[in-house]
């Protein structure tokens, strides 16, 4: 097959054309949290009783865990941004393959299951493919609780010792600071019986957020957003009405970059700085002025400067953002350095960069990136969700077209982007095939 052949099948494939170098004005609205959403649908296996969530994003993410919990009997009703769900009648303990493999954030059913049910069987997860990602720490956190573990040909069973009812409160330590862990673990301890720790928790939003949830619906936890979380069991939960999901923080960062990136003057909204502190920070050091206000933020970019990077556990930089913010510094005056510390495979955006003009050398979770005046259009492919951002940033700025395909993994984590970004002046349109 020629080149040209294999560049004409590339741009048959769904595909997102900007015509880039435009300048946007306006204001770019930020959906819920889709990390935040997800685990919350989970929080509703719970409880006999309804869970309503507003502000839910609408994200293939969202529909994959849909399909899960209906899979298990949870009534699921979607109405706009809120969705309602009962699991009063559950059928199933045992999410199908199918199902999981595609969505990481639907092992977090085994803490619930086991909790309530006291038996819980889940395949290994699936999602993007940029590390390891493993689900010992949750494993290790079901243990301590008293539930027997066992991991075979994919599938983790988790059950209840014969004679016990209940899961034994206990202090658990984790060894990293895992998201996932931490809210496994804090589902599986709201109705152990007596009290549990969690220490080294996960500090992120969107545990604080799972946690608010769960105190709604009488759980008695305190202590989340700390690194110490504890949590008194009780022997059941009822529902809640109306628990609205936070904005998105890693969509909002998206968007403060895509107009420094266009140097473009836009507000970003709803927004909750506190979650995005060390972003604001990075995006100050590079050129930008910030107005925050009670209905969000305002960015003006100025002259961009290069600034270093290194992702860490929350309030740190978050991973999620790391791609993102490399196709901002390819742009920017000097030399900047951007390590990932989280994951050990998410640096495969740098060859698609590099294919647009980006100046970038690698070494192993390094990036060394040089800033070149302007990116040149291109046919790229993001690799997985937070890539995939990066390619429609690189494009927004760069000179004539590029076409992003692996619109798969962007529509995992961004509620119809591109209908956002033509209304704040992008020219950008989405190809079916």
């Amino acid at each position: 097959m020629t080149v040209a052949a294999a560049s004409s099948q590339e741009i048959l494939k769904p595909h997102l054309s900007i015509d880039g170098s435009s300048r946007l004005s306006g204001v770019l609205r930020v959906s819920g949290a889709k990390n935040s959403a997800l685990v919350l649908m989970t929080a509703s296996l719970l409880t006999e009783e309804t869970v309503e969530i507003s502000n839910i994003p609408n994200l293939t993410d969202i529909a994959g865990m849909k399909a899960i919990l209906e899979s298990l009997g949870v009534e699921v009703t979607r109405r706009g941004d809120r969705i309602s769900l009962t699991a009063a009648n559950l059928s199933s303990s045992q999410p199908p393959y199918e199902l999981v493999n595609s969505l990481r954030a639907s092992f977090f059913s085994i803490g619930p299951l086991l909790g309530r049910l006291g038996y819980a069987r889940v395949p290994l997860p699936g999602g993007c493919r940029i590390g390891a990602r493993p689900v010992v720490e949750h494993i290790r956190g079901l243990k301590s609780l008293g539930a027997i573990v066992n991991v075979d040909q994919g599938l983790v069973t988790a059950s209840l010792p014969g004679g016990m009812r209940r899961l034994k409160g206990t202090e658990i330590v984790l060894d990293c600071p895992s998201v996932g862990a931490t809210e496994t673990i804090l589902m599986a301890t709201v109705l152990a019986e007596g009290k549990s720790t969690i220490e080294n928790a996960a500090k992120e939003p969107e545990v604080q957020d799972l946690a608010n949830l769960l105190n709604l619906m009488g759980a008695k936890i305190s202590g989340a957003g700390n690194s110490t979380i504890t949590i008194e069991g009780v022997e059941r939960l009822h529902g809640c009405r109306d628990y609205s999901v936070i904005p998105d923080r890693i969509e909002a960062g998206t968007f403060l970059m895509a107009a420094a990136i266009t140097r473009s003057t836009l507000k970003v909204k709803p927004v909750v700085p506190e979650h995005l502190s060390s972003v604001l920070q990075k995006l100050r050091d590079c050129g930008c002025d910030l107005n925050i206000d009670d209905d969000g933020i305002t960015i003006t970019p100025g002259d961009l400067r290069a600034v270093d990077v290194t992702t860490q556990p929350f309030p740190g930089f978050p991973t999620d953002l790391q791609a993102p913010f490399m196709s901002l510094m390819a742009i920017a005056k000097g030399t900047s350095v951007i390590s990932e510390k989280i994951y050990e495979n998410r640096m495969q955006h740098v060859a698609e960069l590099q294919r647009m003009g980006a100046s970038i050398r690698l070494e192993g979770s390094t990036a060394i990136v040089e800033g070149v005046p302007s990116l040149c259009g291109a046919p790229v492919t993001g690799s997985d969700l937070r890539a995939s951002a990066a390619m429609v940033l690189a494009g927004l700025s760069a000179q004539g077209n590029t076409k992003v395909c692996g619109l798969k993994h962007l529509d995992r984590g961004y509620d119809d982007i591109e209908a956002k970004l033509l209304g704040v002046g992008a020219r950008i349109e989405r190809y079916s095939n």
